[in-house]
């Protein structure tokens, strides 16, 4: 199970750092999308995620419990980051509105 997530974290980093590398505003977007999915899952993955254990305390305190922290903290990550995205795209508009282009520099391709 590690093993799965540590290949989807490392494959969803590479392709949020290749976009993040593109010309285009939009791709910066999804590559920085990509990036925070791909650390929410780490978080998520460090905390230390059991398979069929609830959450729940019982009268026998020494068993596995889940922890709840990095859950919590995943949650308020991926608010943050639907607001930070929606941001972007709000000034991806803007910007495409004034200049005419998407270019992360600013300058058209040539034709």
């Amino acid at each position: 199970m590690e093993l799965i997530l540590s290949i989807a974290i490392g494959v969803m980093t590479s392709c949020g750092v290749w976009l993040i590398l593109r010309p285009r505003t939009y791709q910066v977007i999804v590559g920085l999308s990509l990036l925070s999915y791909a650390v929410n899952l780490f978080i998520f993955g460090v905390g230390g995620v059991k398979a069929n254990v609830p959450p729940i305390i019982t009268d026998d305190a020494a068993g596995p419990l889940a922890d709840p922290v990095p859950q919590a903290l995943v949650l308020t990550a991926i608010v943050i980051g639907f607001a930070t995205t929606a941001l972007f795209l709000v000034v991806l508009l803007a910007s495409r509105g004034l200049t005419g282009s998407d270019h992360v520099d600013g300058r058209n391709e040539p034709r």
